[in-house]
């Protein structure tokens, strides 16, 4: 008698998690599970009232929900489009996992604090976002956690890949564009590759685990950090300089110290994680090889 299968449907498939997820499907060996990816077009988190409908047609076990709007500055104009995508639709989705039995796992972020820290965040520690898109999300987690005490958050931060628009591709392009790069060093946080987040994500969804935890790969750096890093493995003839945040302004305040403590979470989970520069010496292999074929 074979084991049944457990289906996780994946929300949100063409964002920088999404697709990691993607490549974990195809890449794990686990026959009793299931991964199924909804685009936009099959669950749209702006319409509310379709929510419903949509998640039982795939008739899931597990939902996973990887889809944000996580444009920052954006969200400052946009603000009611991003309480729906971060805040509104999260809910309802936990509603309509807990009223049907399905498991859910959402994705948040270090912006719900304000980064006024000078140590590690602990999941308990007193949110107090200073962004739109940060007290959206904060939303999103409380009437989450309110309507849902099963559903499991995963608080994440400075997430890149080599897909899309993301900080890592964002700097390759415009360092093969710009004979200097100037990055802001007075942000700091813990960055995480996407694809490590992927498999947290998915193990972490077949776990029981409930509430609140944070993951990003370890390590703490600056952007400008950041920066030189991708440049560096990437072999790209550019200077990157560190500038101040009062010398690049944006709409949305940024938090200055995000560093997330994953005491917790290796408490749980164990200790089995990587540090930021080998992800970023990794992606920037992959990326190397792909342009060699």
């Amino acid at each position: 008698m074979t084991d049944p299968i457990t289906k996780i449907l994946v929300v949100g498939c063409n964002g920088q998690l999404g697709k990691e997820l993607q490549f974990l499907s195809e890449v794990h060996d686990e026959n009793n599970i299931e991964m199924v990816f909804a685009t936009r077009t099959e669950i749209d988190l702006t319409e509310i009232s379709t929510l419903e409908i949509a998640i039982l047609g795939f008739q899931p076990n597990i939902v996973i929900n990887a889809a944000a709007f996580t444009a920052v500055d954006l969200a400052e104009k946009e603000q009611n489009l991003a309480e729906t995508v971060n805040a509104i639709a999260p809910k309802e989705i936990a509603r309509v996992c807990l009223e049907k039995g399905i498991r859910f796992i959402h994705v948040s972020t270090d912006f719900v604090f304000n980064g006024f820290k000078s140590s590690p965040y602990l999941e308990t520690d007193e949110k107090n976002p200073l962004s739109t898109y940060g007290i959206t999300k904060s939303q999103g987690e409380d009437g989450i956690l309110e309507i849902n005490p099963n559903a499991l958050i995963i608080r994440t931060s400075w997430v890149f890949s080599g897909h899309g628009k993301n900080f890592f591709t964002t700097i390759v392009r415009l360092a093969n564009e710009r004979e200097e790069l100037k990055v802001v060093d007075d942000q700091i946080g813990c960055p995480t590759w996407a694809r490590d987040l992927a498999w947290f994500t998915f193990y972490a969804a077949l776990s029981d685990a409930k509430g609140i935890y944070h993951f990003t790969n370890e390590g703490i750096a600056s952007w400008y950090d950041l920066a030189k890093a991708i440049v560096d493995t990437m072999g790209i003839d550019c200077e990157v300089f560190p500038i101040s945040t009062k010398e690049y302004p944006t709409p949305a305040i940024r938090p200055s110290y995000s560093v997330l403590s994953k005491e917790k979470t290796r408490a749980v989970f164990g200790n089995a994680n990587n540090h930021w520069r080998d992800c970023v010496q990794a992606l920037a292999d992959e990326l190397l090889m792909a342009e060699e074929e």
